[in-house]
């Protein structure tokens, strides 16, 4: 059973007679590294080139704060359903169901708070109670009713989506109070004396600077302690600077502008939330276990029926959160919401390093491929690139990314 819960990073030659990229210096280290580790680098180096070049191409209207704090806004919900959807391809499944039970969770959430005027905050617990319901529902059929995923979920999207169809009856629904609108589209409040930044997101930025960089301390120092390979310590040194300079980046982007947006707060919090359980829970090494090796993790006593089915019932509700946040986005409910979300959660799954056989991924790798394709949409409407191209461009963007993966699997394998 393989799985990258922990990278781990084989160091090199300890001296400098015959140690290759001992005798590089950092540069040499750098690439000895980057090499060792490409199934984990490969797509945040991807992800920078990708920024980089549309940069360039639209001459810094990219990285404008204002487009900077859209590119956010617009991808949130795919974010959101990669989160879910790279669990559920970890545990060996596929999910086609999510792209219309958001459109379903919209329409739901638009009946409550538009037609019958329940309190947004009721509604809101109520949507996301329904969606892990629904995930329940398939997980259910899945785990216990031996009925694969792709035929479960498969009928769940046509379902969802009739549904859709005979909530709104056709037609689109809105607007939203305004409390819901925020989930969506809302920003932190401006605090403090006038810096011509937003203050409390130049606070939050620091703080997560902070927390990443002691944690990037501790998990060395912990790996050690085990006599795990780490980085050596220059290219440890390295890393740690470049994720200071991405983070201060966005953040002085993100300040110059609005300051940070809510549903960033929110898919921050499933970050760390889910990134924690899969690399340290019971749960996350059972889920990883199912999908590397179903068949062992029986005969070690792992319930795969009963993780299974949460993984469902997590990827219902995430869903459901997704559905507020588009509605809340868009301030309407709409029939046609949702079409080819699940398509893009998969792909930005696959993209961020998940496997087709299962038992490989992660949560941030999920978080870089969505980013991946985030960046692409936007790069492309910058340049005007007509939804023909945009589309054929992303679907070379997936097969690439799991040819590579194909490809680092036989090298490492020979």
């Amino acid at each position: 059973m393989s799985t990258d819960v922990t990278a781990k990073t084989p160091a090199p030659a300890p001296s400098g007679k015959g140690g290759g990229a001992a005798d590089g210096g950092l540069w040499g280290l750098v690439l000895e590294g980057m090499r060792r580790n490409m199934r984990q680098y490969g797509m945040l180096i991807a992800l920078g080139l990708i920024v980089t070049l549309f940069a360039v191409w639209t001459d810094g209207d990219l990285l404008l704060p204002r487009n900077v704090s859209n590119l956010v806004l617009q991808n949130s919900h795919i974010l959101i359903l990669a989160i879910g959807m790279m669990l559920v391809i970890i545990a060996g499944h596929i999910d086609l169901s999510v792209g219309s039970l958001t459109a379903f969770v919209g329409a739901l959430a638009a009946v409550l708070m538009v037609k019958n005027d329940m309190p947004w905050p009721l509604a809101v617990a109520l949507c996301l109670a329904i969606g892990a319901v629904a995930g329940a529902v398939q997980g259910l059929l899945i785990a216990y009713g031996g009925i694969p995923s792709f035929i479960v979920t498969l009928a769940g999207m046509l379902i969802f989506r009739g549904l859709t169809e005979i909530f709104l009856e056709g037609q689109t629904l809105g607007p939203f109070p305004k409390g819901e609108q925020k989930i969506g589209m809302g920003f932190l409040p401006e605090v403090g004396p006038d810096t011509n930044y937003h203050n409390l997101t130049l606070l939050l930025g620091l703080v997560l600077i902070a927390a990443v960089l002691l944690q990037e301390v501790r998990d060395r120092r912990r790996q050690k302690s085990f006599s795990l390979d780490v980085l050596p310590r220059n290219l440890f040194l390295l890393k740690l600077v470049a994720v200071t300079a991405a983070i201060l980046t966005v953040t002085l982007l993100l300040a110059s502008y609005k300051g940070t947006p809510i549903v960033l707060l929110i898919l921050g919090v499933l970050v760390v939330g889910y990134s924690y359980v899969m690399r340290n829970s019971v749960f996350g090494r059972h889920i990883y276990a199912i999908g590397g090796n179903l068949p062992a993790a029986k005969l070690s006593g792992v319930k795969d029926k009963k993780v299974t089915f949460y993984v469902f019932l997590n990827m219902g509700m995430l869903a459901a959160l997704a559905g507020l946040v588009v509605a809340a986005r868009l301030n309407a409910a709409s029939p046609k919401a949702g079409l080819n979300f699940e398509l893009e959660a998969i792909a930005s799954a696959f993209i961020g390093g998940a496997s087709m056989s299962g038992g490989v991924g992660t949560v941030l790798g999920a978080i870089i491929g969505g980013l991946v394709l985030g960046v692409l949409n936007n790069g492309m409407n910058l340049l005007s690139v007509g939804t023909d191209w945009q589309l054929v461009i992303k679907g070379l963007a997936l097969l690439a990314a799991v040819g590579f993966d194909v490809w680092n699997k036989r090298k490492v394998g020979s």
